[in-house]
Order: structure tokens, then sequence, then C-alpha cells
């Protein structure tokens, strides 16, 4: 999705009380404006800029300043591959990124609202925290969006990084700037009047896989009391490769893709790509593609195989809302012929591959597109999502609510034409919207009874820990087997977990994969 820009124009009626648009937080005093009825916050740095000697390195809490920050502007992007839009201006991108936005409809420090932070997608090479959360925030909730380190700057390992931190790690940058804003959230929220402990973790795509991963992570206990993910899990093996989001590298050989990294870069130290322009390798096809940087098991911040965590109960347990969308592997993988389709299936999954010939069917090449593109549903999103719901229901006290996305948008860029081959579902990403609001749009029919349902649910749930309240389908707690999954089609409907054979089917594979690399 992309970003929605917050505004900074004015609201034409001030309000009696007036909402804040002053704070003073530890570092200083903050100077907001009011934007449509709440008050709104831009760039406000929640660490110093990692940049220098603090790059690549763990986030450092921002130190006081003097005088009045000036909260009225939104700030730059982080580093990334990104084209301006036509008859737009060149993107804003900055390595001084470590900045997080915030709107709230509280009128006094004592209103102790529950606090919604948002982490946005993009596959970890990509995004920023500029989405506008008006929707939220114009129904009780103070709504925190954050940007983090994404790509190598975010995400890189390396043997040199890994020997100058006391504990023997790196990579990972971009979740301990996750983990320092929620941090940050936690010491100064009130002053927004936001409450700390009520504190809801939401994202999609990459953002959701992130919200999978603080979930299971050390460094994040008792920053959050729920979470939302909206398209992502991380249950996947640790492995030696990234194939399609389908692994994580542990620590060495993320410091051997690093490696790789610098080798093409052309540096011979860290010392040279520290002192190098990131513009270098804006253009560098595998550090951009989908099989490059990403968060790594190392030890520390992300302890073991998360399946494995989950197992054993080892885990930041609470309650959560978790979903995926019917059609979401559709754009994600290039054309391909039914007979290249038929080898790499042969040639991937070995023993299962009969299987995955028959519950992914093709006899032509629009098919095993679609084929193709069914399988990433399952294999980068829904298995994750499932996993994570059965999981969390065996061995934790949190509760799970699961939802499956079926809205149809026939103007979106991947719906099918009548040749096909591309969507007929609901696409990745197309969920947000309607959880959001439109952008440029009104809703009506059936789009307006999935987009009232589903904000109306994500807002019940960031403020109660459940998503049922009054004039809403009830939405029982996730059973395996049972209907209690939300379907959202033109409103709302409890069905039983969708393309349950293909979930079962992925099970198998991933629990082989497990098994072959000895963890």
């Amino acid at each position: 999705m992309a970003a929605i820009l917050v505004g900074i124009s004015s609201c034409g009626n001030r309000q009696d009380p007036p909402v804040i648009t002053e704070v003073k937080v530890k570092q200083g005093v903050i100077q907001g404006f009011e934007d449509r009825g709440v008050g709104s916050f831009l760039g406000i740095p929640f660490a110093e800029a990692p940049v220098g000697d603090l790059r690549w390195k763990a986030p450092v809490p921002k130190k006081k300043w003097d005088g009045v920050f000036d909260a009225t502007h939104k700030p730059g992007m982080p580093p990334q591959p990104v084209k301006p839009r036509p008859g737009q201006p060149e993107p804003n991108l900055t390595e001084d990124c470590l900045y997080l936005n915030i709107q709230t409809p509280a009128t006094s420090r004592k209103d102790k609202l529950p606090v919604l932070f948002w982490i946005h997608g993009g596959g970890f090479g990509t995004g920023d925290g500029n989405t506008d959360g008006i929707t939220f925030a114009s129904k009780g909730v103070v709504y925190v969006s954050v940007s983090y380190r994404v790509g190598a700057l975010g995400f890189m390992a390396l043997p040199e990084l890994s020997a100058e931190n006391p504990r023997g790690v790196s990579g990972n940058y971009g979740l301990l700037d996750m983990i320092e804003a929620l941090k940050w959230v936690r010491e100064n929220i009130a002053q927004f009047g936001g409450d700390p402990a009520k504190v809801t973790i939401m994202g999609e795509s990459a953002g959701a896989i992130a919200v999978s991963m603080l979930c299971a992570s050390p460094l994040a206990k008792g920053l959050f009391r729920g979470a939302i993910s909206e398209s992502g899990g991380s249950f996947c093996p640790v492995d030696s490769v990234r194939t399609n989001q389908n692994g994580l590298r542990d620590l060495a050989r993320a410091e051997q893709f690093g490696i790789g990294f610098m080798r093409r870069m052309g540096a011979s130290s860290l010392a040279e790509l520290r002192a190098m322009d990131w513009q270098n390798w804006m253009d560098d096809a595998l550090t951009n593609s989908i099989s490059g940087f990403w968060p790594t098991v190392d030890g520390y911040v992300l302890p073991d195989d998360q399946y494995r965590m989950y197992e054993a109960g080892n885990y930041n347990d609470v309650n959560v809302l978790i979903g995926t969308n019917s059609d979401e592997g559709v754009g994600f993988l290039p054309m391909t012929t039914l007979e290249q389709f038929r080898a790499d299936v042969k040639a991937e999954y070995g023993p299962f591959a009969e299987k995955v010939l028959e519950l992914y069917p093709a006899s032509t090449d629009n098919e095993a597109y679609n084929a193709v593109s069914d399988m990433f549903r399952e294999n980068a999103f829904a298995w994750h999502t499932w996993a994570w719901a059965n999981l969390q229901r065996k061995t934790g006290k949190g509760k799970v609510w699961l939802f499956y996305f079926d809205q149809y948008d026939p103007e979106h860029p991947l719906s099918a034409g009548p040749s096909g081959p591309f969507s007929h579902g609901a696409v990745h990403a197309s969920e947000l919207p309607y959880v959001f609001g439109p952008e440029g749009r009104s809703y009506e029919g059936g789009d307006l009874a999935v987009s009232e349902a589903m904000n109306a649910y994500w807002v019940n749930f960031v403020k109660t820990g459940d998503p049922n309240g009054e004039g809403l389908t009830l939405w029982p707690v996730y059973e395996d087997g049972a209907e209690t999954v939300m379907q959202f089609k033109d409103g709302t409907a409890l069905i039983a977990v969708p393309n349950r054979p293909q979930l079962e089917l992925a099970d198998g594979y991933f629990a082989r994969r497990r098994a072959l690399s000895g963890r």
C-alpha cells in the first residue's frame, strides 16, 4: 500500500477543550499542530541519527535538546530504491531516519487512551512511517507510526560487526529500531494522553512479520499488550538461504551474505563500508531482491527458530488478531510456463511434488502462474498465520482471533482481465484501505460494509484486547476445525480455515525442511 501521507493543514474550528498540541517529553518540549480535530506531531526523533560511526549499530536513545522541537513537518524516508511518482517531487531519502509520528485525540495528559503502534511493510527494504491514522485517532486511539532502517542499513550482518559488538552479534538493526521506539513510547506516550500499559502493535506484510518477531523477542517483553498482524508471520525454518520468503538465515550465514554484499560494493572492510555513500547500493539487484537483507536468527534479538520457541511457550504471550488475504500471492513472482512450473515443483518439493501438483493443478501457462501465486500465498503468508494461531492456542494464554480478507477489487492493477492470469480475489495489502479508510474514493455497498466492520473490530481490539462490540457479528476466539474465522467479503461471515489441504501440505513441507536443517 502506498503511504498515506499525514497532512499539515490546520482544522478550522478549535475544540473546547483543545486537543494536545504541545508536550514535554524526556528529551524536551515538542510543538505539534491541530489537524482534523486531533493533535498531530510529525518527525519526532526517538533515537540519534544512525550515521557515521552509528551506522550498523543498535539505536542510541535520543539525547535532550534545547528549545522547542518543531514537529510540524513529516520526516524523510529511510534510504531505499524508490522512484518518484509521475508529477511528484523526488522522495526525501535520508539516513537520518529514526522518527515517529503521533496523532492523538486527547485533550488532557490524564486521558490514558489506548495506543496503536503501526509498523509499515515493504519487504524490510522499502517503506516509511508516514501513514495517516486519522480513522483510529478520531475514534479515541493514540496513533503512532514509526520509521526504521531498511535494506542493507537495517539488516546487514558482518563478522567485523559481530566482533565489535559485546554480544558477538550483528544485523537486526531495523528490529532494534522498532524496540527502541516502543521504549520511547512507554516512557513518553502519557504526555500525549496515551496509556503506556495499553499499547497494541500492528503491521502489514513485513510489518506483520516484524509484529510476529516482536512477539517472540525477549527484548520486546512488556512493551505491548496486544498484536495485530495482517499478512505476516515468521515460523519458517532457519536455513542457509532465503527462498521466496521461506527461510531465515542464522547469524553465520547472514554474515556470509554480508561479506558478499561488501565485495559487490568494492569494499574490503567495515570502515570502507561505513565511509561509503548509501546511494552506491541502491541499484544492486541482490541487495534489493526478495532474497536480500532480512532479519536474522542471531541468538539475541531473535533467539531461535520461532516455531520451536512457540512450541516451548517461549514468547510474549498477548492477545492477537491475525489473518491473510485470499489471493495475495499474485504479483510477487514473474510469469512462468507450464513446463517450467512442473520442473520447479519437482526440484523444490521432492517427496511432496506429486501432492503439490495435485493441490495446485495447472494445464496452461496462465494456470501455472496462478498455481505459483497460490503456493506463494500459503508459503509466505497463510501457513505462517495458521501455524501462529495453532501454536499459540496450544501453548499460550493469549486469545487468538483469525480473519480472512476476500474483498475483490476490480480496479486493482493486478485484478484479472477476461483472459487472466491475474487475481480473482483479494491481493496483498488490499485490505489496508478498508482498515485505514479509502484513499481518494468513497466506499459503498459491500465495500462500505467491509470497511466499517474491519475498522470497528480493529479499534475495539486496540481499546479492549477483544475485537467484539455493539452492532458487530460476534467473532469467536479461534478454534481449529470450527467456523471461527471471520471472513470479510461484502460484509462479515464466519467460516472454517480456508485452503486447509494446501496449509497441511505446507505444514509437512516446512516440517521436513526443519528436520533437514537440524534445528
